[in-house]
């Protein structure tokens, strides 16, 4: 078998626009959309927004690699890193700072030229806690660079990455590339979810580090989508990927075997609008929440108001099964009596529906209901 970088016409990628044309309109038509929404909120809550999305970029691009990151480690990165709190917040995982501070990198120099010092600088800002890496250079181990699955004795090779000692080349044309094809470059190319699509493909096909490859590749991908819409892109891709990931290394595994890429352009692009998508969603969660707090603000007692931040704190549809009476107890350490009667309250104030009853009953926020 012969992998895409083997053949002819690597690096040469060809596809049909036709076959994308409307995903590509509807891309831009929810740009515009979200653009909207973040006007419609205050200066706060248009953060507030953007940090969510965030903290789920930076747990879910973990996540696709197995690493599962505390979302309490992760928002107390990006608010040390933002200057959001009074004071330092303890971050116990450092491989939480490590993907919050390469997410906030990429954020904040979206606009400069890629280089191999910043892919370098990213690579020890996102592994700096695993002393097994060599950090900070591309890769120069002489066994092959294989992506495999299975028992030992028995794997499966589902890719093999070029040899290490290709890595300088193929890194200085693939860098030469993305700057060309930016929209200051000598070719740029004009969509910027194709471009981000393309980038990714590449750069994991290279595969030039020992580790962290996904991570920084989908990290690329982000600058590539900021360039392209000229500031820093609201949305989180690995979100959208990590709900089926199955998918996305299948249409990786494909598009690696070809340089004829319209499939893995179809697929991400779908990714692109799945992750508009859960974009516009948690912006209008913020929006109903803030909205919210503005009618019932001075109806709450102190354990009610905990209650119903954590019901919120980790965004739409995420505090699964509804709020009861234990769990209302578990989060105030108060009495089940107290309990029931505070839960009772906020249902007659209409800041909760309830649905069940006797022991099942179970409490809702109005405006993010299961379905």
């Amino acid at each position: 078998m012969r992998y895409n970088w083997q053949q002819s016409d690597w690096p040469e990628f060809r596809y049909d626009g036709q076959a994308i044309s409307d995903s590509l309109l509807a891309f831009i038509e929810r740009v515009g959309r979200i653009s909207g929404l973040l006007e419609g909120l205050s200066e706060a809550d248009r953060s507030d927004a953007v940090i969510n999305i965030l903290a789920a970029e930076a747990m879910k691009t973990s996540e696709i690699e197995g690493e599962y990151l505390s979302r309490a480690d992760v928002m107390s990165s990006i608010r040390n890193n933002l200057g959001l709190g009074d004071t330092t917040e303890p971050v116990k995982d450092r491989r939480a700072k490590g993907v919050v501070d390469l997410m906030l990198a990429v954020r904040g120099e979206y606009a400069a030229p890629l280089s191999d010092a910043m892919l370098f600088d990213w690579h020890q800002t996102l592994l700096a806690h695993d002393r097994r890496v060599m950090l900070g250079a591309w890769r120069t181990h002489a066994e092959p660079m294989q992506v495999i699955s299975g028992p030992i004795g028995k794997e499966t090779v589902h890719f093999e990455a070029p040899p290490s000692d290709k890595m300088g080349e193929m890194m200085m044309s693939f860098i030469s590339w993305f700057n060309a094809t930016g929209p200051d470059g000598k070719m740029p190319i004009q969509h910027a979810p194709i471009r981000s699509a393309i980038a990714h493909l590449y750069f994991e096909t290279i595969h030039p580090f020992e580790d962290g490859n996904g991570r920084i590749g989908r990290a690329i991908s982000e600058k590539a989508l900021s360039q392209g819409l000229g500031r820093p892109v609201v949305l989180s891709l690995s979100r959208a990927i990590e709900g089926n990931k199955k998918a996305y290394y299948e249409a990786l595994k494909t598009a690696q075997r070809t340089n004829e890429i319209t499939p893995w352009l179809i697929y991400f692009l779908d990714i692109c609008l799945e992750a508009q998508s859960q974009a516009e969603t948690q912006i209008r969660f913020t929006l109903e929440k803030a909205r919210y707090f503005d009618r019932f603000k001075d109806n709450f007692n102190e354990r009610q108001m905990r209650v119903l931040r954590r019901m919120m704190e980790d965004g739409p549809g995420t505090f699964k099964g509804g709020m009861s009476a234990k769990k209302y107890v578990a989060i105030t350490k108060t009495s089940k009596a107290t309990a029931t009667r505070d839960l009772s309250d906020l249902v007659e104030m209409q800041a909760l529906i309830s649905s069940g009853g006797g022991r099942s009953v179970r409490y809702w926020l109005p405006f993010d209901q299961e379905d």
